[in-house]
């Protein structure tokens, strides 16, 4: 974005309705691009639904926990594909054709998903769906704030972060929608293929980036983009501010030197001031990913089970409740960055992200001490051949309780007590057979979490740990990382940062529902604290503030070296000699 990071603010956006009325063909080509973000949340969102119903109907998901981690982060690491060749397209072929291209993986991923007959189409799909995620995540803010009027770009560029988190409150809607019909998941999953498809068409009728263009030697082309974005008293003063900017950008990248990305990356780390500005946007983006983030929106119905609620359905009605909090974050955000600044809203963000993570650990660990009971008559009440062949041949089976029954093994299941959920109830085999019979006599049937009295607890915790997250750690690490290095190098550390990012995602997708098995779930939740224990000294130590700082102010600062109380009169020749 030419001229530096744009961020709205309250008069940026009255601009932009003014602009809109004006320029209707500017919204035209941000909602298109947009469609994009839409298609990053709802894949975001979709999966944490559509697993329950998976399980339900692949007995081998249901029964390994790698299984289902493997097919919720498959998608991640397609993204880390698709984001490495998205900027190869981008550059190569231009922002259009990369979107389109992103497209079609989208499209062809969600088929490939609504029709798998097993597992394992199930997870080439993700992939698919991945790479296109990927693609689509870095290039549609790149094209949206390089073919929007600069007035207006960060009201235009937050339009999409909008739709990211408004796709992941819209795929809990469409999986609460398919709960009742039959093939539930395909629905879910393949239905977004028709954004993907929409969005394809729209594209076809939009422009290539003027930016892009006028790096191509199109200099008619981008005017007549240009032509089409501003008034024509303006088109002449925005053609000569491209020309500058673009030549500026050459020149900086003729510093950087040629030779392959190994060598850019080596010389980026062998500076010290680009070094610095990678320590702090790089534990930004680690820390965004390790206070465990994603295991509320890839996992939120799962938790909502753990947390005592049986129900699918019901499951997915209540994680709406932390998507669109995630939502309503978003927007906070948007006009909290620029009064707050970043440095101070990740601080804060942190400290309440660790509250809630104690308090849902404590929660989490008392819901467990007091799970009801295995009741011996409870369980042969349905039938030897129902019982939980573990229970039956346990040695202390009178110490057994809800959790112990799940813990013991994925074959067992635990049916409630008819009278009162808290009471003793039945360790049974976990099987449609035994299931049926547990509901046939209005009990509840439990295989993930067990009835718990601290349920409503639970979500409250993970209702205010969104809260604490979505303004603060879910957007200010990718603003700090716009605005920490220097211009010449910010799309290499850019891209080392968005990488550090993914990957940091797909460990964490990767490992929580292993981790929930091994550990428990309270203790899950306490490992996520204190590893943000620590991300909060290190932000604190290592984070700069960055608010109005132009590039050249942020670049002398990370020449002297940040240095925070209780160090901020410590040389930095003290703090190298120790």
């Amino acid at each position: 974005m030419e001229g530096g990071v744009h961020k709205p603010d309250k008069t940026e956006f009255t601009e932009f309705w003014t602009s809109i009325q004006k320029q209707p063909y500017v919204l035209r080509l941000a909602a298109s691009a947009g469609i994009g973000g839409l298609l990053f949340g709802y894949d975001t969102g979709v999966i944490s639904g559509a697993l329950l119903y998976i399980r339900d109907d692949f007995k081998s998901v249901d029964r390994s926990t790698v299984l289902q981690e493997t097919i919720v982060s498959m998608a991640v690491a397609g993204a880390i594909v698709g984001a490495a060749i998205g900027g190869w397209i981008n550059d190569a072929f231009g922002r259009r054709i990369s979107i389109l291209v992103a497209d079609v993986l989208f499209f062809l991923g969600s088929i490939i998903m609504g029709l798998a007959p097993q597992p394992g189409v199930i997870i080439l799909g993700r992939i698919f769906v991945g790479l296109g995620v990927g693609m689509a995540s870095m290039t549609a803010p790149l094209y949206i704030s390089e073919a929007s009027p600069a007035r207006i770009r960060g009201a235009l560029v937050s339009l999409n972060g909008l739709l990211i988190t408004g796709g992941q409150f819209l795929s809990y809607l469409i999986n609460l929608a398919f709960t009742q019909v039959r093939g539930t998941w395909r629905w879910m999953l393949g239905v977004a293929g028709f954004p993907a498809a929409i969005q394809f068409v729209l594209m076809l009728s939009l422009p290539e980036s003027p930016r892009w263009l006028y790096r191509e030697n199109k200099k008619e082309e981008a005017r007549s983009v240009l032509e089409k974005i501003y008034p024509p008293e303006e088109v002449v003063k925005e053609m000569e501010a491209l020309r500058l900017s673009v030549e500026t950008e050459i020149a900086e990248e003729g510093e950087i030197g040629g030779g392959s990305i190994f060598n850019k990356i080596g010389k980026a780390w062998s500076n010290k001031v680009v070094r610095r500005g990678l320590y702090a946007g790089i534990l930004c983006q680690v820390a965004q990913q390790f206070v465990g983030i994603n295991t509320v929106m890839y996992y939120s119905p799962t938790i909502v089970q753990l947390a005592g609620y049986a129900s699918n359905s019901l499951a997915l009605a209540l994680s709406l409740i932390t998507s669109g909090l995630n939502a309503i974050g978003s927007i906070i955000s948007m006009f909290s960055v620029d009064r707050f600044g970043r440095r101070r809203l990740l601080l804060i963000s942190m400290i309440g992200i660790i509250l809630c993570l104690f308090l849902l650990f404590a929660v989490f660990d008392e819901a467990a001490r007091l799970a009801p009971e295995i009741s011996k008559p409870e369980s042969l009440h349905f039938g030897g051949n129902t019982t939980c062949p573990s229970y039956m041949t346990a040695q202390d089976a009178s110490s057994w309780t809800c959790m112990t029954c799940l813990k013991a093994s994925s074959e067992c299941g635990f049916c409630a007590n008819g009278a009162n959920k808290q009471f003793p109830g039945a360790c049974l085999a976990s099987n449609p057979t035994t299931k049926s019979a547990c509901h046939g006599e209005h009990r509840e049937w439990f295989a993930r979490g067990c009835p718990s009295s601290f349920g409503m607890l639970a979500l409250f915790g993970l209702g205010l740990y969104i809260i604490c997250y979505s303004p603060g750690m879910g957007t200010a690490p990718w603003i700090v990382n716009s605005e920490i290095y220097p211009l010449r190098y910010r799309g290499l550390c850019g891209g080392m940062a968005a990488v550090a990012n993914w990957v940091s995602n797909l460990i964490v997708s990767m490992t929580f529902l292993s981790l929930t098995e091994v550990l428990g779930s309270s203790a899950t939740f306490l490992l996520f604290a204190l590893v943000s224990c620590v991300a909060l000294l290190l932000i604190y130590f290592v984070v700069p503030e960055t608010k109005g700082l132009q590039f050249e102010e942020v670049e002398k600062m990370l020449e002297r070296g940040f240095r925070p109380w209780p160090l901020s009169n410590i040389s930095i020749e003290s703090q190298t000699a120790k």
